[in-house]
């Protein structure tokens, strides 16, 4: 097992280059930090560049409870072709001999996606049927029924790239799930034309941005101790969340599994309410969720991130 005290712990965020995988990055890091501990927060095709957050040692832990943070994208869809991934990389299935709509109809296409919306995920992803992953599934020259599955488009810009009739830059701010190949492939369709993504890059993962990110190749450059100094702390995945102080007699029970009810910490917290839980020094410890046991409103723990 990993020494749990020298293992370096934490989150920073990565710049993925396009021609990457994310497993490609997690490998990198994993040697640069010597830890088998380290994942990421949302995987990003091999094309797209951007924010990916990456979780070191006990931060590690964090991955399954920050699914629900929003993103920011922009992107280049190319009108005029479908393909048999949804960008420009894949294979293509038709293209459109016709004039192609104008800046206008394109703006109003695309405005038809903002809310909720169905979305229909595409067969070259890492989503599971059956057992088997769809782009596996798809490799092996079979497609299979996709259940639309809900989605939310916060907002979305589109303007025509520079010198590119064909081309339009996206700014689109959504909910996690929401796959920017489809919406650029739907957006097309409901064109009439064809559509698919030509670039993309990721400009934020909940409060997580570009502001700061170095590519792979720079950390690898940065000396052990700088690279230690890229590391912000596991509590700043749940920076938007309450904060809770346990003084030392209550910290023991909730690390022991107890529920801490919240009259006797003189808190009024809604039921479901995730929680940063930190020791009476203000040192976060673990995440907690408010619920309703026999005596009443209490906190329990969710994941424990310090011994």
């Amino acid at each position: 097992m990993p020494d749990m005290i020298s293992e370096p712990c934490g989150v920073f965020v990565v710049d993925k280059p396009a021609g990457w995988t994310s497993f490609d990055v997690v490998g990198r890091l994993r040697r640069l930090y010597g830890t088998k501990r380290i994942g990421h927060t949302g995987t990003l095709d091999p094309m797209a560049t951007g924010v990916l957050v990456v979780l070191v040692g006990r931060a590690a832990k964090a991955s399954e409870y920050i699914a629900a943070h929003g993103k920011t994208y922009r992107a280049v869809m190319k009108l005029g072709l479908a393909t048999d991934t949804e960008d420009t990389t894949g294979t293509v299935l038709s293209r459109f001999e016709g004039t192609l709509p104008d800046a206008d109809a394109v703006r109003a296409a695309a405005a038809g996606f903002v809310g909720d919306i169905m979305q229909v995920p595409p067969m070259y992803s890492a989503l599971k049927v059956g057992g088997r992953k769809l782009c596996d599934i798809a490799r092996s020259g079979q497609t299979v029924e996709r259940a639309a599955r809900p989605v939310t488009v916060y907002s979305l810009s589109c303007e025509p790239r520079d010198g590119a009739a064909d081309e339009y830059v996206l700014d689109v701010s959504c909910s996690p799930g929401t796959y920017i190949r489809t919406l650029c492939a739907d957006i097309g369709a409901a064109l009439g034309c064809g559509g698919a993504m030509a670039e993309l890059r990721r400009l934020s993962v909940g409060d997580f941005t570009l502001d700061g990110a170095l590519t792979p190749d720079e950390i690898e450059a940065l000396t052990p101790d700088e690279r230690l100094g890229l590391l912000m702390p596991t509590e700043s995945l749940f920076s938007e969340l309450p904060a809770v102080a346990l003084p030392p007699f209550f910290e023991r029970l909730f690390r022991s599994g107890c529920e801490i009810y919240q009259k006797k910490l003189g808190t009024r917290l809604a039921d479901g309410t995730r929680v940063r839980v930190t020791d009476a020094g203000g040192s976060f410890f673990a995440l907690g969720e408010v619920g309703e046991y026999p005596e009443g409103s209490a906190i329990r723990s969710v994941k424990l991130f310090s011994l």
